[in-house]
C-alpha cells in the first residue's frame, strides 16, 4: 500500500540521532547512578576503594563506567601528587562526576590509571 508517495511500514523504524549518545541500563540492582539525572554509571561490584578524596568530599574509586563523556584530558595536583586526568560527565545530564585517571605519577600509583572516580555526592544508590 502507497501512502503519500511512501511505503506503509507495519513497524514503527526506529532511528538514532548519532549527535545523541545511546543510555545503557544495567539490570537488577546494586547500581550506582548520576544523582541529577538517575542514568546509570557503575555498578557496586566494579567498586574497588571507598577511601578517596574527591574535590568536594569523599569518593569512590571504581573499574569501569557506563553512559559517561571524558573531557580533555589534564595535568592536576592532587592528594598524592600530579597526575594526568579528564573529568567524567553524565551522557544524560552533562554534569560533572568525577574523573579517569589517564597517567600516574610513580609505580606506586599506576594502579589508578585507566580507573574512574565518582564523587559520592553526584552518586545515589540503588541497592
Amino acid at each position: 500500500m502507497v501512502v503519500s508517495g511512501l511505503y506503509r511500514r507495519t513497524k514503527p523504524k526506529l532511528w538514532h540521532d548519532a549527535n545523541v549518545p545511546k543510555i545503557i541500563g544495567f539490570d537488577g540492582k546494586n547500581v550506582y547512578s548520576c544523582s541529577h539525572c538517575r542514568t546509570h554509571l557503575t555498578m557496586r561490584e566494579e567498586m574497588i576503594s571507598k577511601a578517596f578524596q574527591g574535590h568536594n568530599g569523599r569518593a569512590f574509586l571504581f573499574n569501569s563506567a557506563i553512559n559517561v563523556s571524558l573531557g580533555p584530558k589534564e595535568e592536576r595536583y592532587l592528594i598524592t601528587g600530579p597526575h594526568v586526568v579528564c573529568d567524567v560527565h553524565c551522557v544524560k545530564c552533562d554534569n560533572i562526576v568525577g574523573w579517569k585517571y589517564e597517567r600516574a605519577p610513580n609505580n606506586g600509583e599506576r594502579y589508578k590509571v585507566g580507573k574512574f572516580i565518582f564523587e559520592k555526592r553526584h552518586l545515589t544508590a540503588e541497592f
